[in-house]
């Protein structure tokens, strides 16, 4: 078997995280989620209280910053700076923020070139929204999921509420419907489908349906 790059983009809130953890479980690869990088930048700025106008304090935070990832008991962690922030990064404050700087020319450079050492030896199952179109092209999978967007705002409400939050599905619907439109429309590596990418409608599927149709079309890559 060869080793490879799994590359899967897509809408807010349609079961890219859960799709390629289970995916890298299986293949025994490592899971990247380049969302958590975009929040942990977003989480280290709040914190220094900069701005997402201020390009000059922006540049110089970027060399104090150092993310990874980490598989501990089970789970899948974010690491800024040597501090385990996972549950930090998914704070509704840094959600409502993340977008801000994720368009930020300057912040998606740098973690672009630090995705792209993630795969220097292959063998990753990366998420996100620019994984298949920018950070690596020629990936040898590549997915790109969609979905109706109320059922992926009901699918976000359901894990906030099971998290011990409260929201309203009215404002879960307007956040990931924000989202997805300010992806679209920005200016450096936009959300898109790569023209080799495998479209997959995940409206009405579960979770098991969706993991076997992907692992099967994974495996003759590999073989």
């Amino acid at each position: 078997m060869k080793d490879i790059i799994v590359a899967i983009d897509g809408n807010a809130a349609t079961g890219k995280s859960t799709q390629s953890k289970k995916i890298a479980l299986y293949l025994n690869y490592q899971y990247i989620d380049s969302g958590a990088m975009y929040r942990a930048v977003t989480l280290y700025a709040i914190r220094n209280k900069i701005l997402p106008s201020n390009l000059n304090q922006i540049n110089s935070m970027l060399s104090k910053i150092k993310i990874n990832f980490k598989f501990l008991n089970g789970k899948n962690k974010t690491f800024l700076n040597g501090e385990d922030v996972e549950k930090l990064i998914r704070s509704k404050d840094v959600a409502n923020k993340v977008s801000s700087y994720a368009k930020i020319k300057i912040i998606r450079e740098f973690l672009i070139s630090k995705q792209r050492e993630f795969g220097i030896n292959k063998r990753i199952v990366m998420e996100g929204r620019d994984i298949g179109t920018v950070v690596f092209p020629k990936a040898e999978c590549k997915f790109f999921f969609k979905s109706d967007v109320n059922i992926s705002a009901n699918r976000r409400y359901k894990e906030i509420i099971k998290s011990g939050s409260q929201t309203k599905f009215e404002d879960v619907l307007s956040e990931v419907s924000k989202r997805d439109i300010t992806d679209k429309k920005r200016a450096h590596s936009p959300l898109k489908k790569a023209k080799d990418s495998i479209e997959v409608d995940v409206s009405n599927k579960s979770i098991s349906q969706i993991f076997e149709y992907l692992i099967e079309i994974i495996l003759r890559k590999i073989k």
